[in-house]
């Protein structure tokens, strides 16, 4: 599995229904993408949740790289990139995945947290914990899956996970949640991935 993330930061005065009414017309077309494990089309506004910025921020989980790399050089992203301009692709390797108690519910909102490995802490660790904590996520009422990565460029792990309700029990960035492309959702290991 590989997570990926891009965040494009929009002015604090920009209609962010335009945001939405893309998703609105373009976001089915990752609906059946090969090679893609999920595609959370995410939200933030500035003043709502707390956050201090208006963004577009999809994470993904693909289940191969193939269908990664597809999106990447391919039509997926070169759309974004025309109306956006290119963005900073953020990438993790995966750790774990669980389904929630939820996953069949659409998704309200994700909560996206990251955390970086202090020098000096056993990796093995690092990793546990982070597969420990997608699980206790999962576990929660109302998850609808729960996700752990990291990136060992800077070493930092990435929490991530979908709620079917607006009050998540996560720390971290809340999204809104405009479209949930899952394809290949069955597909995604489950637990720990080495």
């Amino acid at each position: 599995m590989h997570a990926m993330q891009y965040e494009i930061t929009l002015p604090a005065d920009y209609d962010m229904g335009i945001v939405r009414d893309r998703v609105a017309r373009v976001g089915h077309l990752l609906d059946d993408w090969d090679g893609l494990g999920l595609k959370a089309y995410l939200l933030r506004e500035r003043g709502v949740d707390g956050s201090p910025v208006n963004q577009y921020a999809p994470f993904y989980l693909w289940d191969t790289p193939e269908g990664m790399n597809s999106f990447l050089w391919g039509p997926g992203l070169q759309g974004l990139v025309t109306d956006f301009g290119r963005p900073v692709v953020q990438h993790w390797a995966g750790l774990a995945y669980e389904d929630g108690g939820a996953a069949g519910a659409v998704p309200e909102v994700a909560v996206r947290r990251r955390v970086s490995v202090p020098e000096g802490v056993p990796l093995t660790e690092v990793a546990r914990e982070a597969v420990a904590e997608a699980g206790r996520l999962a576990a929660l009422d109302g998850v609808v899956g729960a996700a752990a990565a990291v990136d060992p460029r800077h070493w930092e792990v990435v929490h991530f996970s979908l709620w079917a309700h607006d009050r998540p029990k996560a720390e971290g960035e809340t999204y809104r949640v405009l479209h949930l492309s899952a394809p290949g959702r069955d597909r995604l290991r489950r637990g720990r991935q080495w």
